[in-house]
């Protein structure tokens, strides 16, 4: 049995970092448990819902999914030799076409979101309605400080570069 959580000091504070991997890495799983009925991935679904919101580019997703690009392009190639994505002409830039998804891939998608659907619906209910209120504003607090934590750092090395 866990002891209960105490009030978060300077040390406690890698703790928070630690437990949000954890549960990175436990979703990771998760979903690909729920997506393999579909032979789908994890890796996948990611990058089919990052490219359902219109139009962009391998580059573009991997900047939104925080990952590598060449894990993306990966993903991107499979999805692509599959059916379920395709790419068109970008006109911005002619090596770097946009991902899009066929309507192969919306609908695996959409079979994808559904059987998810029940499975964070029931994770969900074992906490209250406060707590996930409560739980989602302090992630995007967190990731808020981290957005000015990389801004900062950027910058810092923009001026480091002149």
């Amino acid at each position: 049995m866990q002891a209960p959580l105490g009030p978060i000091t300077l040390t406690g504070k890698p703790l928070v970092i630690a437990d949000v991997y954890e549960l990175a890495g436990r979703l990771r799983r998760n979903a690909d448990r729920l997506t393999a009925p579909l032979g789908q991935s994890q890796a996948r679904w990611q990058v089919l819902s990052a490219a359902s919101g219109g139009k962009h580019t391998v580059p573009q997703l991997a900047r939104r999914l925080g990952v590598a690009r060449q894990n993306v392009q990966r993903v991107a190639d499979l999805l692509v030799g599959e059916r379920l994505a395709a790419l068109e002409d970008n006109p911005d830039h002619k090596t770097s076409p946009y991902l899009v998804l066929t309507e192969a891939g919306r609908a695996t998608l959409q079979q994808l979101m559904d059987n998810a659907r029940t499975y964070y619906r029931e994770l969900a209910s074992s906490l209250s309605n406060d707590d996930l209120a409560s739980l989602r504003a302090s992630l995007r607090t967190f990731l808020r400080a981290l957005d000015r934590r990389e801004n900062t750092t950027s910058q810092g090395d923009a001026s480091h570069a002149r």
